[in-house]
Parts: C-alpha cells; sequence; structure tokens
C-alpha cells in the first residue's frame, strides 16, 4: 500500500444530524428577543411573516461531519460560515442542556480549540445535534485515537552529526551553571 495522498485522505466516519425542534427554538427565541426591545415589537411583525421561510432555510444550511482528522461544519443563509477544525487541535467539547434547550429537547455543543483566540469563547457552537452527547463521544474517542497516534512510544532519538556539533557546547554550559551554581551557594 503506498502512501499517495488519495491513501491519506480523510475518511467519513458520521454525519450529525440536527433536530427539527432547533427550528421551534429559533422561531421562539426571536419572538422572545424582538419581544423584549423597544425597536424590536417594530420588526416583530415582519419576522412572524418571514421567520418560518428564513428558519427553514438556515436548518437545510446545517452540516456537521466527522472526518478521521477533522470535524467539518457548515451553516448559513446570507452569510455562511464554513469550519474544519482539525481533531488533533480539540481540547475540549463542553455539552450543555439549560431549562430552555431542555424544555425543547435539545443541548449545546461548544468546541474549544488549543488555538483559541480569547478566554471563554468557543471556536465551533453546535446546538440541537441529535444524540449529542453519542456524537461528543465519538468526536473526543477520534481524537484520542488520532493525538494516541502521534504521540507513541518514546523511542531514543538518533544521533546524527548534529548532536555531535552540539556536545561540546552543552557541556560548556552545564561547566557554566555549575560555576554559578558554586557562586551563588556562598
Amino acid at each position: 500500500m503506498d502512501s499517495t495522498p488519495n491513501n491519506r485522505r480523510a475518511r467519513k466516519l458520521f454525519d450529525a444530524k440536527f433536530d427539527p425542534r432547533l427550528k421551534t427554538y429559533s422561531y421562539t427565541g426571536g419572538i422572545i428577543i424582538l419581544t423584549i426591545s423597544v425597536i424590536g415589537i417594530i420588526l416583530l411583525p415582519f419576522w412572524l411573516i418571514f421567520a418560518k421561510i428564513y428558519i427553514n432555510r438556515y436548518f437545510d444550511s446545517l452540516y456537521c461531519e466527522l472526518t478521521t482528522r477533522a470535524l467539518h461544519f457548515k451553516k448559513g443563509v446570507w452569510f455562511q460560515t464554513e469550519r474544519t477544525i482539525p481533531l488533533d487541535k480539540i481540547q475540549d467539547l463542553t455539552f450543555k442542556e439549560g431549562p430552555v434547550l431542555r424544555y425543547f429537547g435539545l443541548s449545546y455543543l461548544q468546541v474549544e480549540t488549543a488555538g483559541q483566540t480569547m478566554q471563554g469563547t468557543a471556536d465551533m457552537s453546535l446546538t440541537g445535534i441529535i444524540e449529542a452527547r453519542k456524537f461528543r463521544e465519538m468526536v473526543l474517542d477520534q481524537r484520542d485515537e488520532i493525538t494516541d497516534k502521534h504521540s507513541g512510544p518514546a523511542s531514543a532519538p538518533a544521533t546524527n552529526e548534529e548532536d555531535h556539533e552540539l556536545l561540546p557546547l552543552l557541556q560548556e554550559i552545564h561547566q557554566t551553571l555549575k560555576n554559578i551554581e558554586k557562586k551563588v551557594g556562598k
């Protein structure tokens, strides 16, 4: 088996499906937010008329796929977002269920990566995935499988010409540190 790019391509493991109750959650949430704000009350009739069309299109645009190497996510009607997060960069998937989400039978997965820009922010948020706990475990298991392959058992470093050149420098540094220790110890 040769290692050409075609053989190294990521293989799809799972397509996450989104719960249709996410539509009701979004519709109701929009009504509540618009009702609370002064300007929103003016926009409320437009929301009541056009929201279902928009929400259906938005729901149809949701896509989440787990491959052997990454987590892919797409969403959006007017402004489309497409994210690919390598599994070895995922630190954690936080599972959340607040009282409102539980009422609608939904949950929220927050993907946290090693390269996050700000503390407390998520790289990706996934609301309404069917069997979110099972999906979370699948992603974490695949991540662990990937990271275990890369970390593997530690082997002795191979010696080469550069190592022999560094040895005198390291010995000199070691001697300097010993001299500093003697002076500080007095």
